[in-house]
């Protein structure tokens, strides 16, 4: 069996964040940046945005390469995790964080949207993992898988069926490969961010502390770097002995359920 991650003193020194240009991608990047690793940064539509997240690692004094990735052309579209693991000379670290999603009622889901969504949200990580853990297989050292899914990894939303079905799929994925990769030192997890302000939610570079969202319980939204210290925390050695998991950093929607969370009006919830 090989060994752990670690386990021979050699600490990871290469990730790949998928979706980098923006949002929980860029500030994940940026904060594996700041704990010494090298980072490939992928983008699919907004190249400025990964190039200004590039400069961010840069600054840390680490090697950033950039690659578009375009999850809707698969399988080729993997092909970009072997070109940045060729370009950082390794992988040690991936973060699975492109994604997209729909607000359609279910009644109106045309089956293209439907592909798309579970091609982007899914089946594209299951491919990029893939090439990514083989070739953390062959340098023998372990290797580190985060899968970016999202509260309705564990609860519905209304006029988001296909967002869910993939979050849903990606959540029991990651339990799957946590177990058929242990074996390798290669470990396995998720994160299920609430509502974070990012692009996607139409809220990037808010003060999220000036925001407020009665129905969640710390009463705000939260931030991308806040979702990027957990995804970091389980790529680094101090998460050796963590797997298979799902980590909700949803400042307790989940707790009150998605739909609640985001529509109650008031805090009438909170009194006996």
């Amino acid at each position: 069996m090989t060994q752990p991650l670690g386990a021979r003193g050699r600490r990871p020194t290469a990730a790949v964040v998928t979706g980098a240009d923006s949002g929980i991608g860029r500030a994940t990047a940026v904060r594996l940046a700041a704990a010494g690793l090298d980072v490939g940064i992928t983008w699919h539509t907004d190249e400025a945005g990964a190039r200004a997240t590039a400069a961010e690692v840069h600054a840390y004094g680490r090697k950033a390469a950039v690659r578009r990735l375009d999850l809707t052309g698969l399988p080729e579209a993997a092909d970009v995790i072997d070109r940045l693991a060729e370009d950082l000379g390794r992988i040690d670290v991936l973060v699975n964080n492109a994604g997209t999603g729909t607000a359609t009622p279910f009644l109106d889901i045309r089956l293209d949207t439907l592909r798309e969504v579970l091609d982007v949200d899914l089946v594209g990580p299951f491919l990029c993992s893939q090439r990514a853990a083989r070739r953390m297989i062959d340098q023998g050292d372990g290797g580190r898988i985060v899968n970016v899914t999202s509260v309705h990894e564990h609860q519905p939303r209304v006029g988001a069926a296909p967002y869910c079905a993939a979050k849903g799929g990606l959540g029991l994925l990651t339990q799957v490969m946590a177990l058929e990769l242990a074996e390798y030192g290669i470990t396995v997890n998720s994160v299920a961010p609430g509502e974070i302000a990012t692009p996607m939610t139409g809220q990037e570079d808010r003060d999220v502390r000036q925001e407020t969202r009665p129905g969640v319980p710390l009463r705000r939204p939260g931030d991308a770097r806040e979702v990027a210290a957990v995804i970091a925390f389980l790529a680094g050695e101090d998460a050796s002995y963590v797997t298979g998991a799902s980590w909700a950093v949803d400042g307790g929607m989940l707790r009150m359920g998605p739909m609640a969370g985001s529509h109650l009006v008031d805090d009438r919830w909170r009194e006996v």
